[in-house]
């Protein structure tokens, strides 16, 4: 026997050991929905040790104005165009730009030891994936703040821990679905008073090669989760970042690489395809007849000219929606208008959890909308405060629908605004591209197509309705304009109980009378279902058994049993 050949067997049957309780931890997390994560949120030196932070920002630092070399096949030239937020200047990085059909065919070629390796390995595989990427999560905020401009905390935790934790999530359900196949049975009955015995075998087969389609301002969250899914059950992935973000794709990329050739599979298992605004490549290799998986995350624009155009294949999106909040009532009115004002300036609501429209019962809405805009005034008073919370303004584009939204309120009736937006001083970076948010004020029953719509950036509309008009109104913009979180306040349990069906019959996840130091709009892996699939917000859900186990089909063989 091959003494190479030994010895990766040794270190993959380790492998397997080594990640086997983690896998364990996160099944039973699922089955409980209780909290747990095999990671820290926390950038805490007490935890990482003195040394990290320092070593992950120098690691992005070295990066700066160099190439990035995946070592992959077809290369036909390089791009890069990604500019940071907090200093507006180009990060310089050239990334090597790979044929589509060149990295198609290697993957191709990748997926057949990819898909004969048991499935345990394969799930310890993913798992090492994650705990490297894990390791360089201090390298991975810095790149984060700077391609989608979330501030360090956040890019440190969202996009590192909290990220991974949603991809792990997907391995337990892959591990659920795969186990739950018998590899083999023994068949037995009469037929004419004939005795029929029969061996069956039972073969997981992979669909074919993934596409994971990643958007601009959360590269990591919705990658890992698609990304450890198809891989799990046997699929090799192409990335394709968004060209505006392909730093922190190209670091899990060369990381998953980097593991898959030191326990002896092609690395091209896991390949990055890059592209420009100019001279997209989405779309080719989403009508390529190869791919066979389709994850994506965007806007929803290319989203439903996806669900509406591809068929033959698996498409799972994630786009967005318009996310409300109904007050009916509140026990502290300043606790309530904190929870949403942060929730509404967290990353300058450049995220898909983001509350846009605020329904107030009109004998509440003087009061809790000037507790609203005073709790949002407290955050950008304070320069150190609001970098940690609302970070930088992605790209012009999120200007630009700030912009939009005064323009379309300028000269209405029964709209007004009741704060500017400006930009705030960041106090590291003096030239980040910075905005706080502009609140209007809508007066009851007018100016539906103002609010109808998501408009993702720093705008927040307080609407003046009755609460059970709200009700509706909220739930019938989920189920026609999407809804990824929604949320409601109430003192009246009657009210709540007959708000909750309308909400489920829109498919939209509701959070009820959240305030404290939590987040409103956080999604905590294991425990929160994110995105329902049965609204226009997206058609799956992160993450559940349907999320993954059709990634693989079940071919049987039967033949008769040996006498």
């Amino acid at each position: 026997m091959d003494g190479s050949a030994t010895t990766t067997g040794d270190r993959c049957r380790a492998l397997i050991a080594r990640h086997a309780a983690t896998l364990e931890r996160a099944i039973d997390a699922v089955q409980t929905r209780k909290s747990w994560s095999p990671y820290s949120d926390s950038p805490s030196t007490k935890i990482h040790g003195p040394d990290k932070p320092g070593a992950g920002k120098a690691a992005f630092e070295a990066r700066l104005g160099t190439t990035f070399d995946l070592g992959q096949p077809g290369v036909t030239g390089t791009v890069g165009d990604e500019v940071s937020p907090f200093t507006q200047k180009p990060l310089g990085i050239r990334y090597l730009q790979s044929d589509p059909e060149a990295l198609l065919a290697a993957a191709a070629l990748a997926m057949d030891d990819w898909r004969e390796a048991d499935f345990e390995l394969r799930l310890a595989l993913c798992l090492e994936m994650a705990a490297r990427l894990y390791d360089r999560n201090f390298e991975m905020a810095h790149s984060v703040m700077h391609v989608a401009g979330q501030s360090y905390t956040q890019a440190f935790s969202g996009s590192g821990p909290n990220a991974l934790d949603r991809g792990v999530e997907a391995l337990a359900y892959a591990a659920k679905a795969m186990r739950d196949v018998a590899p083999h049975a023994t068949y037995h009955r009469q037929f004419a008073g004939e005795a029929v015995a029969l061996e069956k075998t039972y073969v997981l087969v992979p669909r074919g090669v993934g596409l994971v389609i990643c958007c601009a301002s959360f590269p990591t969250w919705n990658a890992y989760p698609s990304m450890f899914a198809s891989l799990a059950t046997g699929n090799p992935v192409i990335l394709k970042p968004h060209p505006v973000a392909i730093l922190p794709m190209a670091i899990v990329a060369e990381t998953c690489r980097a593991v898959l050739a030191d326990f002896g599979f092609d690395p091209n298992v896991v390949t990055l395809a890059v592209d420009t605004l100019a001279e997209p490549v989405a779309q080719s290799l989403v009508d390529h007849p190869q791919v066979q998986i389709i994850d994506f995350t965007g806007s929803p624009r290319y989203g439903g000219h996806l669900e509406r155009t591809v068929t033959g294949k698996l498409l799972f999106t994630e786009t967005a929606g318009v996310n409300t909040v109904v007050i009916e009532s509140v026990a502290d009115v300043d606790a309530v208008a904190r929870a949403v004002a942060r929730a509404s300036s967290l990353f300058s609501a450049q995220m898909c959890t983001s509350p846009q429209v605020v329904y107030i019962a009109p004998h509440l809405f003087e009061t809790v909308s000037t507790a609203i805009v005073d709790q949002i005034d407290a955050i950008a008073a304070d320069p150190t405060l609001a970098a940690g919370i609302m970070g930088a303004i992605q790209g012009e584009v999120s200007l630009k629908v700030v912009a939009e939204a005064q323009s379309a309120i300028a000269g209405l009736a029964g709209v007004r605004t009741l704060r500017e937006p400006a930009p705030y001083p960041h106090p590291q970076f003096p030239d980040a591209r910075t905005l706080t948010p502009l609140v209007i004020a809508v007066d009851e029953g007018q100016h539906l197509d103002l609010y109808a719509e998501e408009r993702f950036g720093p705008v927040l509309f307080l609407v003046r309705k009755d609460a059970g008009e709200a009700v509706m109104e909220a739930t019938w913009l989920a189920r026609t304009r999407g809804s990824i979180s929604s949320y409601l306040y109430s003192t009246d349990e009657a009210f709540i109980d007959r708000a909750t069906p309308a909400y489920e019959a829109a498919g939209a996840n509701l959070s009820i009378n959240l305030t404290g130091a939590m987040w409103i709009n956080f999604a905590a892996a294991y425990s929160d279902y994110h995105v329902t699939g049965l609204n226009p917000a997206g058609n799956a859900c992160l993450a559940d058994l349907a999320f993954v186990a059709s990634r693989f089909r079940i071919v049987q063989r039967r033949r008769p049993a040996a006498p």
